[in-house]
This record gives C-alpha cells, sequence and structure tokens, in this order.
C-alpha cells in the first residue's frame, strides 16, 4: 500500500510532539513507548519506522521543543517584549501548572544530566544558544559579563519554576515565583510592573 508523500514526516512529527507533551509533563523515564504510541494514536510496532531508538526520540523533542521556545522568544522580542516581559511570562503560574506545554529545559534538564553524550552535547548547544539571545538582549555592557549575566538570569529562571512546581503549597509556590520574578528584574535592572 502506497501512501501520499509526506506522509512519514507527518506520523514522524505527530510522535515527535505527542512525546514532547508527555516527556514534559511525565519526565522521559516514567513514558514507556507503548502508551505514547497509542495516545499518537499508532500501533507500537510503527515506532521502530520512525526511530532506531528511545534516545534519538529523546534528542528529537529537545531539538524540536527547544527551537520552538526560542522562536518563540525570537518573535515575542521583535514584536516589543522586553527581557522583563520574558521574565514574567516565564515565571507565571500558567508555566508553573502547565509543564507539558512549558519550558523543556524547567522540566527535563535534571533527567537529561543522566543521559547519554549524545544527548547532552544537543541539549548543551540549545541552551548556550538561550544563553547568546538573552546575553543580546541585556543592556550594553562588555560582552563577557553580559554573557555570565545572562547564565545566571536563566539559571535563576529555570531553577525557580522547577521549585514553584515541586511544593505543594500553593501559597508558597506563588511566592516562589514572585521572588523569582523580582530577582530576575533586578538582575537585567528591569522595573517590576505595578
Amino acid at each position: 500500500m502506497r501512501y501520499e508523500k509526506g506522509r512519514k514526516d507527518v506520523t514522524r512529527s505527530r510522535i515527535v510532539q505527542t512525546a514532547s507533551r508527555r516527556f514534559r509533563a511525565e519526565g522521559v523515564e516514567a513514558v514507556g513507548l507503548a502508551g505514547l504510541m497509542r495516545d499518537a494514536g499508532l500501533t507500537n510496532g510503527a515506532f521502530y519506522v520512525h526511530f532506531d531508538s528511545k534516545e534519538q526520540l529523546v534528542q528529537e523533542v529537545l531539538v524540536d521543543a527547544l527551537d520552538r521556545r526560542l522562536a518563540a522568544m525570537v518573535a515575542a522580542r521583535a514584536q516589543g517584549a522586553s527581557l522583563g516581559d520574558a521574565i514574567r511570562d516565564y515565571l507565571s503560574p500558567r508555566q508553573r501548572d502547565l509543564p507539558d506545554q512549558g519550558c523543556p529545559t524547567a522540566a527535563l534538564a535534571a533527567e537529561i544530566a543522566r543521559h547519554p553524550e549524545q544527548t547532552r552535547t544537543l541539549f548543551t548547544d540549545k541552551i548556550d544558544a538561550f544563553l547568546q539571545f538573552i546575553a543580546a538582549s541585556l543592556p550594553a555592557g562588555d560582552p563577557a559579563a553580559r554573557r555570565g549575566q545572562a547564565a545566571a538570569l536563566f539559571g535563576m529562571m529555570v531553577g525557580t519554576l522547577q521549585l514553584a512546581r515541586a511544593v505543594n503549597d500553593a501559597a508558597l509556590s506563588d511566592r516562589i515565583l514572585e521572588g523569582g520574578i523580582a530577582a530576575g528584574l533586578a538582575l537585567v535592572g528591569a522595573q517590576p510592573s505595578s
């Protein structure tokens, strides 16, 4: 049976998008291939038509999710959003409460640290692109200092989001987000919103 041209690419993309949501919501290790393929509307055996291993899927998910996240940040910046706006958005209750749609770094960084070198190298390259973007968005100054400030800011934001997600006290979680926003804005010299 012949399928229309591009069908394999569409199916592969559906697997990647389904895996991306599931990995961010549940963690890579918690997601089995059979359930993932079922959620994608495919049979378990179809997985190996598209991927050699779960690790290859993890790599594609990371590249795709991080590329999409950076593209959204670039687009927001082009539309006039400030770095302060980005900090407020990243550390919002919406980002905290919807990990399957949010930042892949906050959702997966701790797990990726235990993955093979090739996966970690792909992740490293993508994080470096985020840091370059953030550094370029900072007020003028020495490039090395801006790079360090970008690393501090991004690390603080990711850690704040992870911690806000981890606690089971809603008021404390909100305070963690608010504290992260204040610290992030202070770090970049932005004014808090009224």
